[in-house]
Protein backbone atom coordinates (compact mmCIF):
# COMPACT_ATOMS: atom_id res chain seq x y z
CA UNK A 1 0.00 0.00 0.00
CA UNK A 2 0.85 3.62 -0.41
CA UNK A 3 0.98 7.26 0.25
CA UNK A 4 -0.66 10.43 -0.17
CA UNK A 5 2.31 12.61 -0.48
CA UNK A 6 1.18 16.71 -1.60
CA UNK A 7 1.60 19.93 -0.24
CA UNK A 8 -0.26 23.39 -1.08
CA UNK A 9 2.98 24.88 0.69
CA UNK A 10 5.48 27.12 -1.17
CA UNK A 11 8.55 24.22 -1.38
CA UNK A 12 10.22 26.05 -4.44
CA UNK A 13 8.15 23.36 -7.03
CA UNK A 14 6.75 24.33 -10.07
CA UNK A 15 3.22 24.15 -8.86
CA UNK A 16 3.56 26.25 -5.67
CA UNK A 17 -0.07 27.54 -5.33
CA UNK A 18 0.26 31.06 -4.40
CA UNK A 19 1.59 34.25 -5.64
CA UNK A 20 5.58 34.81 -6.33
CA UNK A 21 7.51 37.29 -4.28
CA UNK A 22 7.54 39.53 -6.95
CA UNK A 23 3.43 40.20 -6.57
CA UNK A 24 3.72 43.64 -4.75
CA UNK A 25 0.92 46.00 -5.71
CA UNK A 26 -1.51 43.06 -7.06
CA UNK A 27 -4.67 45.11 -7.17
CA UNK A 28 -6.36 44.54 -10.89
CA UNK A 29 -9.97 44.88 -11.88
CA UNK A 30 -10.14 43.25 -15.13
CA UNK A 31 -9.33 39.62 -16.48
CA UNK A 32 -8.39 38.72 -20.02
CA UNK A 33 -7.51 34.53 -20.04
CA UNK A 34 -6.78 32.51 -22.66
CA UNK A 35 -8.90 29.69 -24.29
CA UNK A 36 -7.28 26.25 -25.48
CA UNK A 37 -5.72 24.41 -22.42
CA UNK A 38 -6.56 27.14 -20.27
CA UNK A 39 -10.24 27.06 -19.97
CA UNK A 40 -11.19 23.87 -22.37
CA UNK A 41 -8.87 20.91 -23.09
CA UNK A 42 -8.78 21.21 -27.11
CA UNK A 43 -5.37 19.54 -27.03
CA UNK A 44 -6.64 15.70 -26.10
CA UNK A 45 -9.17 16.19 -29.55
CA UNK A 46 -5.99 17.49 -31.12
CA UNK A 47 -3.69 14.52 -30.37
CA UNK A 48 -6.65 12.10 -31.80
CA UNK A 49 -6.50 14.06 -34.78
CA UNK A 50 -2.94 14.68 -35.34
CA UNK A 51 -2.35 10.86 -34.40
CA UNK A 52 -4.75 10.11 -37.29
CA UNK A 53 -3.09 11.98 -39.78
CA UNK A 54 0.48 11.17 -39.48
CA UNK A 55 -0.76 7.58 -39.50
CA UNK A 56 -2.80 8.08 -43.03
CA UNK A 57 1.68 9.07 -43.79
CA UNK A 58 2.96 5.74 -42.31
CA UNK A 59 3.93 7.88 -39.57
CA UNK A 60 3.38 6.83 -35.41
CA UNK A 61 2.25 10.10 -33.26
CA UNK A 62 4.88 10.31 -30.31
CA UNK A 63 3.19 12.24 -26.91
CA UNK A 64 6.44 13.78 -25.86
CA UNK A 65 6.88 16.92 -23.89
CA UNK A 66 9.11 18.75 -26.40
CA UNK A 67 6.78 18.81 -28.90
CA UNK A 68 4.01 19.95 -26.80
CA UNK A 69 6.02 22.40 -25.79
CA UNK A 70 6.54 23.66 -29.38
CA UNK A 71 2.96 23.66 -30.38
CA UNK A 72 1.52 24.95 -27.24
CA UNK A 73 0.03 28.69 -27.62
CA UNK A 74 0.87 29.02 -31.29
CA UNK A 75 -1.20 29.87 -34.03
CA UNK A 76 -2.31 27.01 -35.66
CA UNK A 77 -0.62 27.42 -38.71
CA UNK A 78 2.57 27.41 -36.77
CA UNK A 79 1.42 24.50 -35.16
CA UNK A 80 1.05 22.76 -38.74
CA UNK A 81 4.63 23.95 -39.61
CA UNK A 82 6.11 22.57 -37.04
CA UNK A 83 4.09 18.86 -37.46
CA UNK A 84 5.25 18.81 -40.93
CA UNK A 85 9.16 19.07 -40.05
CA UNK A 86 9.28 17.18 -37.39
CA UNK A 87 7.72 14.16 -38.82
CA UNK A 88 8.71 14.65 -42.52
CA UNK A 89 5.11 14.43 -43.69
CA UNK A 90 4.65 14.91 -47.91
CA UNK A 91 2.51 18.23 -47.40
CA UNK A 92 2.80 21.71 -47.03
CA UNK A 93 1.47 23.09 -43.47
CA UNK A 94 -1.47 24.82 -45.28
CA UNK A 95 -2.45 21.42 -46.29
CA UNK A 96 -1.77 19.82 -43.15
CA UNK A 97 -3.97 22.74 -41.41
CA UNK A 98 -6.55 22.39 -44.00
CA UNK A 99 -7.19 18.70 -43.14
CA UNK A 100 -6.74 19.13 -39.38
CA UNK A 101 -9.56 21.76 -39.04
CA UNK A 102 -11.58 19.37 -41.19
CA UNK A 103 -11.61 16.79 -38.76
CA UNK A 104 -11.65 18.93 -35.44
CA UNK A 105 -14.62 21.29 -36.68
CA UNK A 106 -16.98 18.30 -35.96
CA UNK A 107 -15.12 17.66 -32.84
CA UNK A 108 -15.40 20.96 -30.72
CA UNK A 109 -18.75 19.82 -28.89
CA UNK A 110 -16.74 17.12 -27.18
CA UNK A 111 -13.60 19.57 -25.63
CA UNK A 112 -14.83 19.36 -21.95
CA UNK A 113 -14.33 22.71 -19.37
CA UNK A 114 -11.09 22.14 -17.43
CA UNK A 115 -11.50 21.85 -13.88
CA UNK A 116 -11.95 25.15 -11.83
CA UNK A 117 -13.03 26.87 -15.48
CA UNK A 118 -16.55 27.53 -15.26
CA UNK A 119 -16.55 28.25 -11.56
CA UNK A 120 -14.38 30.86 -12.47
CA UNK A 121 -16.38 32.82 -15.15
CA UNK A 122 -19.48 32.81 -12.91
CA UNK A 123 -17.55 33.69 -9.96
CA UNK A 124 -16.26 37.24 -11.87
CA UNK A 125 -19.36 37.99 -13.86
CA UNK A 126 -22.02 37.68 -11.15
CA UNK A 127 -18.90 40.39 -9.30
CA UNK A 128 -19.28 42.39 -12.84
CA UNK A 129 -15.36 41.90 -13.02
CA UNK A 130 -14.67 42.86 -16.89
CA UNK A 131 -13.35 39.86 -18.58
CA UNK A 132 -11.46 39.66 -21.49
CA UNK A 133 -10.48 36.75 -24.28
CA UNK A 134 -7.64 36.44 -25.95
CA UNK A 135 -6.44 33.76 -28.02
CA UNK A 136 -4.29 32.53 -31.09
CA UNK A 137 -7.16 30.76 -32.81
CA UNK A 138 -9.06 32.18 -35.29
CA UNK A 139 -12.52 34.10 -34.64
CA UNK A 140 -14.54 31.38 -36.43
CA UNK A 141 -12.96 28.68 -34.03
CA UNK A 142 -13.15 30.23 -30.84
CA UNK A 143 -16.88 30.92 -31.15
CA UNK A 144 -17.47 27.56 -32.25
CA UNK A 145 -15.63 26.13 -28.83
CA UNK A 146 -17.30 28.70 -26.71
CA UNK A 147 -21.00 27.43 -27.85
CA UNK A 148 -20.94 24.08 -26.30
CA UNK A 149 -20.16 26.16 -22.85
CA UNK A 150 -23.44 27.30 -21.14
CA UNK A 151 -23.28 30.78 -20.44
CA UNK A 152 -19.44 30.85 -21.53
CA UNK A 153 -19.81 33.62 -24.71
CA UNK A 154 -21.84 35.99 -23.07
CA UNK A 155 -19.32 36.19 -19.99
CA UNK A 156 -16.86 37.92 -22.41
CA UNK A 157 -17.07 41.37 -22.84
CA UNK A 158 -14.18 41.42 -25.54
CA UNK A 159 -12.86 38.91 -27.39
CA UNK A 160 -9.81 39.02 -29.41
CA UNK A 161 -8.64 36.15 -32.10
CA UNK A 162 -5.43 35.26 -33.48
CA UNK A 163 -6.35 36.82 -36.80
CA UNK A 164 -7.71 40.01 -36.09
CA UNK A 165 -3.87 40.73 -35.04
CA UNK A 166 -1.10 41.25 -36.85
CA UNK A 167 1.22 39.40 -34.74
CA UNK A 168 0.04 36.04 -32.25
CA UNK A 169 1.60 35.30 -29.16
CA UNK A 170 4.32 36.23 -27.49
CA UNK A 171 3.68 39.09 -29.25
CA UNK A 172 1.91 41.72 -26.76
CA UNK A 173 -0.36 42.84 -29.34
CA UNK A 174 -3.30 40.73 -28.65
CA UNK A 175 -3.31 41.40 -25.13
CA UNK A 176 -3.09 45.06 -25.63
CA UNK A 177 -5.62 45.09 -28.03
CA UNK A 178 -7.83 42.90 -25.26
CA UNK A 179 -6.84 45.87 -23.02
CA UNK A 180 -7.68 48.59 -25.15
CA UNK A 181 -11.41 47.27 -25.84
CA UNK A 182 -11.91 46.84 -22.36
CA UNK A 183 -10.77 50.68 -21.78
CA UNK A 184 -8.56 49.48 -19.31
CA UNK A 185 -5.08 50.42 -18.39
CA UNK A 186 -2.42 47.29 -19.07
CA UNK A 187 -1.09 47.76 -15.60
CA UNK A 188 -4.93 46.76 -14.25
CA UNK A 189 -4.92 43.58 -16.44
CA UNK A 190 -4.45 40.27 -14.79
CA UNK A 191 -3.64 37.31 -17.87
CA UNK A 192 -4.11 33.49 -16.91
CA UNK A 193 -2.48 31.43 -19.40
CA UNK A 194 -1.29 28.00 -19.88
CA UNK A 195 1.55 28.26 -22.55
CA UNK A 196 4.65 29.63 -21.90
CA UNK A 197 4.04 31.49 -25.03
CA UNK A 198 1.60 33.34 -23.78
CA UNK A 199 2.97 33.91 -20.75
CA UNK A 200 6.03 36.13 -22.35
CA UNK A 201 3.24 38.07 -24.42
CA UNK A 202 0.80 38.83 -20.80
CA UNK A 203 4.33 39.91 -19.29
CA UNK A 204 5.36 42.23 -22.88
CA UNK A 205 1.92 43.54 -22.32
CA UNK A 206 2.81 45.16 -19.10
CA UNK A 207 0.13 43.00 -17.50
CA UNK A 208 0.30 40.44 -14.09
CA UNK A 209 0.01 36.95 -15.24
CA UNK A 210 -0.99 34.02 -13.36
CA UNK A 211 0.12 30.37 -15.23
CA UNK A 212 -2.15 26.96 -14.95
CA UNK A 213 0.75 25.39 -17.15
CA UNK A 214 -0.79 22.58 -19.41
CA UNK A 215 3.30 20.87 -19.73
CA UNK A 216 3.89 18.68 -17.08
CA UNK A 217 6.04 20.04 -14.08
CA UNK A 218 9.02 17.59 -14.58
CA UNK A 219 9.64 18.85 -17.84
CA UNK A 220 8.44 22.30 -17.59
CA UNK A 221 9.88 24.18 -14.79
CA UNK A 222 11.84 26.98 -16.13
CA UNK A 223 9.36 27.80 -18.90
CA UNK A 224 7.04 29.12 -16.41
CA UNK A 225 9.47 31.34 -14.46
CA UNK A 226 8.08 34.43 -15.91
CA UNK A 227 4.69 34.57 -14.43
CA UNK A 228 4.17 36.09 -11.16
CA UNK A 229 2.03 32.78 -9.69
CA UNK A 230 1.96 29.17 -10.89
CA UNK A 231 -0.63 27.00 -10.44
CA UNK A 232 -1.72 23.32 -10.23
CA UNK A 233 -5.01 24.52 -11.43
CA UNK A 234 -8.03 27.05 -11.71
CA UNK A 235 -9.79 25.44 -8.64
CA UNK A 236 -6.25 26.78 -6.92
CA UNK A 237 -6.95 30.33 -8.07
CA UNK A 238 -7.54 32.91 -4.99
CA UNK A 239 -9.07 36.40 -6.32
CA UNK A 240 -8.30 38.12 -3.11
CA UNK A 241 -4.78 37.85 -3.62
CA UNK A 242 -5.14 40.08 -6.72
CA UNK A 243 -7.64 42.34 -5.49
CA UNK A 244 -10.53 40.71 -6.57
CA UNK A 245 -13.92 39.58 -4.52
CA UNK A 246 -12.89 36.09 -2.76
CA UNK A 247 -14.79 32.67 -3.77
CA UNK A 248 -17.25 31.91 -0.88
CA UNK A 249 -17.75 28.59 -1.63
CA UNK A 250 -15.79 27.03 0.30
CA UNK A 251 -16.97 24.49 3.25
CA UNK A 252 -14.98 23.56 6.12
CA UNK A 253 -11.37 23.90 3.94
CA UNK A 254 -12.49 22.00 1.08
CA UNK A 255 -13.71 22.93 -2.25
CA UNK A 256 -17.26 21.07 -3.47
CA UNK A 257 -16.52 19.07 -6.64
CA UNK A 258 -19.00 17.75 -8.89
CA UNK A 259 -18.99 14.47 -7.65
CA UNK A 260 -16.73 11.12 -9.72
CA UNK A 261 -17.26 7.73 -9.05
CA UNK A 262 -14.65 4.49 -9.36
CA UNK A 263 -13.84 1.73 -7.93
CA UNK A 264 -11.75 -1.91 -8.61
CA UNK A 265 -10.18 -4.25 -6.58
CA UNK A 266 -7.59 -3.06 -3.65
CA UNK A 267 -3.81 -4.22 -4.86
CA UNK A 268 -0.39 -4.41 -3.72
CA UNK A 269 1.79 -0.89 -3.98
CA UNK A 270 4.89 0.43 -3.28
CA UNK A 271 4.41 -0.65 0.34
CA UNK A 272 5.68 2.64 1.11
CA UNK A 273 2.38 3.80 2.83
CA UNK A 274 2.53 1.65 5.75
CA UNK A 275 6.00 0.57 5.90
CA UNK A 276 7.57 4.24 5.84
CA UNK A 277 4.52 6.61 6.76
CA UNK A 278 1.94 4.46 8.87
CA UNK A 279 -0.22 5.19 6.82
CA UNK A 280 -2.01 2.45 4.85
CA UNK A 281 -3.59 3.42 1.98
CA UNK A 282 -5.60 1.53 -0.65
CA UNK A 283 -4.09 1.22 -4.18
CA UNK A 284 -6.34 0.72 -7.50
CA UNK A 285 -5.12 -0.49 -10.42
CA UNK A 286 -4.74 2.83 -12.96
CA UNK A 287 -4.40 1.22 -15.93
CA UNK A 288 -8.36 1.10 -15.71
CA UNK A 289 -9.02 4.31 -14.25
CA UNK A 290 -6.63 6.19 -17.43
CA UNK A 291 -9.31 7.98 -18.89
CA UNK A 292 -11.05 9.28 -15.22
CA UNK A 293 -7.59 9.85 -14.37
CA UNK A 294 -6.66 12.08 -17.12
CA UNK A 295 -9.81 14.62 -16.51
CA UNK A 296 -8.49 15.20 -13.27
CA UNK A 297 -5.96 17.35 -11.38
CA UNK A 298 -3.17 16.44 -9.32
CA UNK A 299 -4.17 17.41 -6.11
CA UNK A 300 -6.06 15.85 -2.34
CA UNK A 301 -9.12 15.03 -2.75
CA UNK A 302 -12.05 14.06 0.06
CA UNK A 303 -14.98 11.52 -0.17
CA UNK A 304 -16.81 8.61 1.07
CA UNK A 305 -14.97 4.47 0.37
CA UNK A 306 -17.19 1.76 0.40
CA UNK A 307 -15.36 -1.43 1.01
CA UNK A 308 -16.98 -4.88 0.09
CA UNK A 309 -19.16 -6.03 3.07
CA UNK A 310 -17.46 -3.98 5.80
CA UNK A 311 -18.75 -0.52 5.49
CA UNK A 312 -18.59 2.72 4.36
CA UNK A 313 -15.58 5.14 5.37
CA UNK A 314 -14.63 8.57 4.84
CA UNK A 315 -11.49 8.80 2.93
CA UNK A 316 -8.74 11.34 1.68
CA UNK A 317 -7.39 10.59 -1.44
CA UNK A 318 -4.31 11.94 -3.49
CA UNK A 319 -4.35 12.12 -7.23
CA UNK A 320 -1.07 12.49 -8.90
CA UNK A 321 2.49 11.27 -9.11
CA UNK A 322 3.76 11.72 -5.80
CA UNK A 323 6.70 14.04 -6.22
CA UNK A 324 8.10 13.44 -2.79
CA UNK A 325 8.76 9.50 -4.28
CA UNK A 326 9.35 10.80 -8.13
CA UNK A 327 6.64 8.24 -8.96
CA UNK A 328 6.59 7.79 -13.21
CA UNK A 329 3.11 6.97 -13.28
CA UNK A 330 -0.20 8.92 -12.14
CA UNK A 331 -1.93 6.85 -9.49
CA UNK A 332 -4.37 7.27 -7.42
CA UNK A 333 -3.85 6.44 -3.43
CA UNK A 334 -7.29 6.74 -1.07
CA UNK A 335 -6.85 6.47 2.58
CA UNK A 336 -9.71 5.27 4.39
CA UNK A 337 -9.53 6.94 7.69
CA UNK A 338 -10.53 3.87 10.04
CA UNK A 339 -8.22 1.19 11.69
CA UNK A 340 -8.57 -1.73 10.32
CA UNK A 341 -7.59 -5.02 11.94
CA UNK A 342 -6.04 -6.91 8.96
CA UNK A 343 -5.32 -6.07 5.07
CA UNK A 344 -8.03 -6.06 2.68
CA UNK A 345 -5.82 -6.50 -1.04
CA UNK A 346 -8.16 -7.83 -3.45
CA UNK A 347 -11.27 -6.98 -2.22
CA UNK A 348 -13.46 -4.32 -3.86
CA UNK A 349 -13.57 -0.75 -3.06
CA UNK A 350 -15.92 2.22 -4.10
CA UNK A 351 -15.18 5.64 -3.89
CA UNK A 352 -17.17 8.69 -4.44
CA UNK A 353 -15.04 11.62 -4.77
CA UNK A 354 -17.02 14.68 -3.61
CA UNK A 355 -14.51 17.49 -2.49
CA UNK A 356 -11.19 18.83 -3.49
CA UNK A 357 -8.35 20.20 -0.64
CA UNK A 358 -5.43 21.39 -2.20
CA UNK A 359 -2.79 21.01 -5.12
CA UNK A 360 0.00 18.42 -5.55
CA UNK A 361 3.63 19.92 -4.34
CA UNK A 362 6.68 18.42 -3.03
CA UNK A 363 8.20 18.38 0.48
CA UNK A 364 11.72 19.02 1.84
CA UNK A 365 11.92 15.82 4.37
CA UNK A 366 9.92 13.02 4.96
CA UNK A 367 8.73 14.31 8.48
CA UNK A 368 6.79 17.59 7.14
CA UNK A 369 5.31 15.07 4.50
CA UNK A 370 3.62 13.30 6.97
CA UNK A 371 2.81 15.94 9.00
CA UNK A 372 0.65 17.19 5.94
CA UNK A 373 -0.58 14.17 5.22
CA UNK A 374 -2.28 13.60 8.84
CA UNK A 375 -3.21 17.22 8.28
CA UNK A 376 -5.07 16.45 5.35
CA UNK A 377 -7.19 13.42 7.31
CA UNK A 378 -8.26 16.35 9.93
CA UNK A 379 -9.80 18.52 6.99
CA UNK A 380 -11.77 15.71 5.32
CA UNK A 381 -12.63 14.08 8.59
CA UNK A 382 -14.27 17.46 9.68
CA UNK A 383 -15.37 18.42 5.93
CA UNK A 384 -17.04 15.16 5.40
CA UNK A 385 -19.52 16.10 8.25
CA UNK A 386 -21.16 19.10 6.45
CA UNK A 387 -23.37 19.57 3.97
CA UNK A 388 -23.01 18.81 0.87
CA UNK A 389 -20.35 16.07 1.52
CA UNK A 390 -22.22 14.34 4.06
CA UNK A 391 -24.95 13.99 1.56
CA UNK A 392 -23.33 11.26 -0.41
CA UNK A 393 -22.39 8.73 2.52
CA UNK A 394 -25.46 7.21 1.78
CA UNK A 395 -25.19 7.01 -1.71
CA UNK A 396 -25.97 3.10 -3.69
CA UNK A 397 -22.82 3.20 -5.41
CA UNK A 398 -20.88 2.65 -2.10
CA UNK A 399 -22.95 -0.26 -1.27
CA UNK A 400 -23.17 -2.28 -4.62
CA UNK A 401 -20.80 -4.45 -6.70
CA UNK A 402 -19.76 -2.54 -9.24
CA UNK A 403 -20.32 -6.02 -11.73
CA UNK A 404 -24.19 -5.00 -10.91
CA UNK A 405 -23.90 -1.28 -11.41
Amino acid sequence: MNLLDNSNQVSGTLMAGSPASNCSNTLVDHVILDLDGTLIDTETLLDEVYAKIVWKYGKKWEWDGIGLIKRLGKRPLEVAASLVEDYELPCTADELLDETLSHVETMWSRAKALPGATRLLKHLRAHKIPIGLASNSPAKNIRSKLAYQPGWLESFKVIVAGDEVKEGKPSPEIYLEAAKLLKARPSSCLVIEDSPTGVNAGKAAGMKVVAVPSIPSKIARALYSGADSVLNSLLDFRPELWGLPPFQDWVGKALPIEPWYLGGPVIKGFGRGSKVLGIPTANLPTAALGSQLSQHVCGIYLGWAGLSNRGVYKMVMSVGWNPFFDNAAKTVEPWLLHDFPDDFYGEELRLIVVGYIRPEANFSSLELLIERIHEDAEIAKAALDLLPFSSYQDDKFLTTPLAKQ
